[in-house]
C-alpha cells in the first residue's frame, strides 16, 4: 500500500497548527472568568442599592399610611392612641376603646404576630409612636418614625 502524500507540504504544516491552536490558553480563560467577576460584582453591588431604595420606598408608605389610619382614628374617637403599646391595638380593632373599627390593616411582614403587633419597619425594628407632650417634631399631635437601619443617625429618619 502506498501512503497518500500532500501535495503541498505547506498544507501539511498549517492542518497541525490549526490542531494545536483549538484549545484556549490559560490566560485566555483567566480574563473570562475576570470578566465574568467584574459584571457579578457590578450585578450585585446595584441590586443591594435597588433592595435600600425599596426598603426605604416601602417604609415611607408605611408611616403615611399609619399616619393616617392615625389620624382617622383621632376623628373617630377625639385622641390619638394613648402610647406605642396600644397603637397595635387601637388600630386594627382590638383596642379598649375601639371593639371592632379597623383604621389599619397591617401585611404580614410588617408584624411578628398578627394578633399583638408590633408594627416593623422593614428593617425589622419596631416603628416608633410619641404622643402630646411626648411628641418632639410634632407638639400637641403625634410622631411616628422609624430609624431607616441608622439608629445613631436621625437625619435619616424617615417620618410622618
Amino acid at each position: 500500500m502506498r501512503q497518500r502524500q500532500l501535495a503541498n507540504p505547506l498544507v501539511a504544516g498549517s492542518c497541525s497548527m490549526h490542531r494545536l491552536r483549538a484549545a484556549f490558553t490559560l490566560i485566555e480563560l483567566l480574563v473570562v472568568v475576570a470578566i465574568i467577576a467584574i459584571l457579578a460584582g457590578l450585578t450585585l453591588s446595584t441590586l443591594g442599592y435597588v433592595n435600600k431604595k425599596g426598603a426605604e420606598s416601602r417604609a415611607r408608605a408605611e408611616v403615611e399610611a399609619l399616619s393616617s389610619a392615625i389620624d382617622n382614628y383621632k376623628l373617630e374617637f377625639g385622641t390619638f392612641p394613648s402610647n406605642q403599646a396600644v397603637l397595635y391595638r387601637e388600630l386594627v380593632g382590638s383596642g379598649t376603646l375601639n371593639s371592632n373599627k379597623v383604621f389599619f390593616e397591617p401585611t404580614p411582614n410588617m408584624v411578628t404576630n398578627m394578633a399583638t403587633g408590633p408594627f416593623i419597619d422593614p428593617w425589622g425594628s419596631q416603628y416608633q409612636y410619641l404622643t402630646g407632650a411626648q411628641a418632639t417634631n410634632n407638639i400637641g399631635f403625634f410622631d411616628l418614625w422609624t430609624s431607616n437601619n441608622a439608629p445613631k443617625d436621625p437625619a435619616n429618619w424617615i417620618r410622618n
